[in-house]
Formats: structure tokens, C-alpha cells, sequence
């Protein structure tokens, strides 16, 4: 049985679209945005900016405090703030997400996850975890933009290959220090304190993470990082007719041009969740089986062989690695 059928819980993309889609089920008004650089300027674009995401790959070290992927700081056993274990597999994306929104002060949220904090307050991280995941209204949530597959390959007695592991934290401003809040460790752990002044919590949160990323090899892309940010379209809307009533038409102009990015953007999104909402593999079949039957699957069968194995050495021409079933 796989981990997802033991669980209930599904895989989650690292997906700004997907992210945003359980925010707003959540009833929360905040987006997740990609963030490609920690430079000083890309932060402040998405400024008000509450917390940041990071998807790393797992790996298993007998030093894990100093192998890649480890983390510095401490453990804060007597941490204040909302913090929960993860106990089940897959559910990280989601948790990293609770473990953020927990810690954010006069956060408007739906009635379920209102009652669902409400109702943690004062748990230990261990029990806080087992409630959180026991919701189900919360697990069918995570789980609407990564439906199961539909093709099962128990019982084939294939043989069994390692998949790569990764996982879910999240660093947000908590008490005047930077706090990475992970589910799979024992506490929250304190990086240090920060100064209100410049960019505040962020140049500490680019120490640490760019330190955790040089844990790599160098070149690696085993990691990705999201924002959690105030959802700009009100403010941008509100921007836009200040500058109509000022007469200020550069400006306005600018704006405009902003919204139009930023809903082009979330029509994006909206595409991209119907199409993991929906089950393409009776498509796939029919397809499959209409070309059969016209006598053309031999022939692109052979092609999709061909650009392959012209992908491979593509590939390996540029020095990178492959995985035996890429």
C-alpha cells in the first residue's frame, strides 16, 4: 500500500497556483508567489511580505546537522507561538502553511480554520499535528488540486526504485527573531533576532536560507521558494483610482499595467488547477486507441523513442545527470 493510500494525504506541487487555491479555501486573504532571487529588490515587490516557503530535497545523513540540506540555528523548546508536528506522510505543504498563518497576528480566516486554531491553542506541537490532520474538510482541501492516479501499479511485482524525498518549511518573523518552523523536527528552531530597520527579518531569513542552499553541491536545483504575501489587487485597484482622481495618467497608466500582469497571472493559475482537478487518463486512452486502430502508434511511438534519445545525449553533452527512467 502507498504512503498516499495510508495517509489520505497526496503529494503536493511547490505551486504558487496551488498554494493560493488552499489559501483562499482557507478563507485567508493572502497569495503565494514564486520568488526566483532573495535580492533586495525581488522582496521588496512583493512586499507586505509575511512569511517564505522553502521546498528542499530530503536527504538522509547520519550528520544531519551538518549534511545537505541541514539547517543552523536552535531549538526553542519553550516556543509561544503555533507550532505543529508533522505525523503523517505527504501533509508537509499544508502544515508548513498552518505552522505560517498560526503566527500571524489578526489574520482574517474562514470558520473552519478559525475553529481549527482555536481549538489547538494550548496543544503541544505532537497533538496540534494529530488534530490538524484528523480535520477532514482540511485533508479534502490539500488534496482537490493532487488527485490520486488512476493507474495503480501494485500487485505487478515491479521492482521498487528509491524516489528523491522533499519536504516543506516555512521562516517567518515571530517575537522579534526569525523562527524556521519545520513539522518533521522535535521544536521550532530561533535563528536570531532581528532590527525593524531596512529590510528587517528578510536579510536575516536570505543569511540563513542562502546558507542552508550552499549545503549543495554547487549547481543543485533540489529546492524552490515561495512567499507568502497580502494579496496586491485591492491595494492595486485602490492605487489606480487615487491616480484617475490626481489626473497623474503615467502613473495610472503603470498601474494599469500592473493589474493586467497580476490577472493574467491568476487566469494562469485558474487554467492550470482545472487541468489537476481533472482526470486526463480516459482522454489518454481514447487517444492511444484511436491511433491503433489508424495504424500511426508504431510510427509515433518510434519518433517519442527518437526524441528521447536525443534528449539524453543532449543532456549529457551539458554534463548533467541523469535518472535511469527520465
Amino acid at each position: 500500500m502507498s504512503d498516499e493510500e495510508q495517509s489520505g494525504w497526496q503529494l503536493t506541487e511547490s505551486d504558487p497556483g496551488v498554494f493560493t487555491e488552499l489559501l483562499k479555501t482557507l478563507g485567508v486573504p493572502l497569495i503565494v508567489d514564486d520568488l526566483y532571487s532573495l535580492d533586495s529588490d525581488s522582496l521588496a515587490n512583493l512586499q507586505p511580505l509575511h512569511a517564505l516557503i522553502f521546498l528542499f530535497k530530503w536527504v538522509a545523513s547520519g550528520d544531519s546537522e551538518s549534511g545537505p540540506g541541514s539547517s543552523s540555528g536552535t531549538y526553542d523548546p519553550d516556543f509561544q507561538g503555533f507550532f505543529a508536528h508533522q505525523v503523517v506522510n505527504n501533509a508537509c505543504a499544508t502544515l508548513a502553511v498552518l505552522n505560517a498563518l498560526g503566527n500571524i497576528p489578526s489574520l482574517p480566516t474562514g470558520p473552519q480554520l478559525g475553529e481549527l486554531v482555536s481549538f489547538s491553542t494550548g496543544m503541544d506541537p505532537q497533538t496540534r499535528g494529530l488534530v490538524i490532520t484528523s480535520a477532514d474538510w482540511l485533508r479534502e482541501a490539500h488534496n482537490t488540486l493532487s488527485p490520486p492516479s488512476a493507474i495503480s501499479l501494485e500487485g505487478l511485482n515491479l521492482p521498487r526504485k528509491s524516489e528523491d524525498a522533499y519536504h516543506f518549511v516555512v521562516y517567518l518573523p515571530v517575537m522579534g527573531a526569525l523562527y524556521e518552523l519545520d513539522g518533521l523536527k522535535p521544536h521550532a528552531v530561533r535563528h536570531s533576532a532581528y532590527s525593524e530597520d531596512g529590510e528587517g527579518w528578510l536579510k536575516v531569513a536570505r543569511e540563513v536560507i542562502e546558507a542552508r542552499i550552499n549545503t549543495y553541491p554547487m549547481g543543485s536545483l533540489e529546492f524552490s521558494l515561495l512567499a507568502l504575501r497580502d494579496d496586491p489587487l485591492p491595494t492595486l485597484q485602490s492605487k489606480i483610482q487615487e491616480a484617475q482622481q490626481a489626473g497623474n495618467r503615467e502613473l495610472e497608466h503603470e498601474l494599469l499595467s500592473t493589474l493586467t500582469n497580476e490577472n493574467a497571472k491568476r487566469e494562469r493559475w485558474a487554467f492550470e488547477n482545472s487541468l489537476r482537478k481533472h482526470n486526463h487518463v480516459g482522454l489518454v486512452h481514447a487517444l492511444l486507441m484511436a491511433m491503433a486502430k489508424s495504424g500511426k502508434l508504431s510510427e509515433a511511438e518510434a519518433k517519442a523513442k527518437e526524441a528521447m534519445k536525443t534528449r539524453i545525449e543532449q543532456r549529457k553533452a551539458r554534463g548533467e545527470d541523469m535518472d535511469e527512467d527520465d
